[in-house]
């Protein structure tokens, strides 16, 4: 299957932007499934960075690791779940629109599914992240243009 990819504009400068989305602090701010997010290790986000992610969907919590494969800031970075049944594989880049002031946000998400996964993945995994991504866009949006 091909990657979810949904895009927004935002009123904010790229590297505003890309600072907020790369920071693993505000990743259930904005994002709907995101319990819990934190950085293992206290090193700066570079490329073999890793976070450690709790999402819930429906009433499970799915604990996973996500590590930094691209990091480019203030343009694009990707991470890729390295453990668990369902390994996301997620793709950021962030472009500047018009005079710089504004920027866009686009959004690859891609599933990998091991084991019990492969029954998840199509049939509660891949349509809850498909509704779930573009109100996760908006909210974001709203946040930054808020300030945050």
């Amino acid at each position: 299957m091909s990657a979810i990819r949904q895009s927004i504009e935002i009123s904010r400068r790229p590297e505003d932007v890309f600072s907020y989305l790369t920071d693993a602090s505000h990743l259930s701010a904005w994002q709907e499934s995101a319990v819990a997010a934190r950085p293992v290790g206290d090193a700066p986000m570079a490329v073999g960075s890793r976070v450690e992610v709790v999402r819930r969907i429906g009433r499970r919590r799915f604990p996973m690791t996500m590590e930094v494969r691209e990091f480019d800031p203030p343009r694009s970075w990707s991470m890729d779940g390295v453990d668990g049944p369902v390994r996301g594989h997620v793709r950021g880049t962030v472009e500047p629109v018009g005079d710089g002031e504004r920027s866009r946000v686009t959004l690859d998400l891609d599933f990998e599914a091991h084991g019990i996964g492969k029954v998840l993945v199509p049939l509660v995994v891949r349509p809850h992240a498909k509704k779930e991504l573009p109100k996760n866009e908006r909210h974001l949006k709203e946040l930054l243009e808020a300030g945050a």
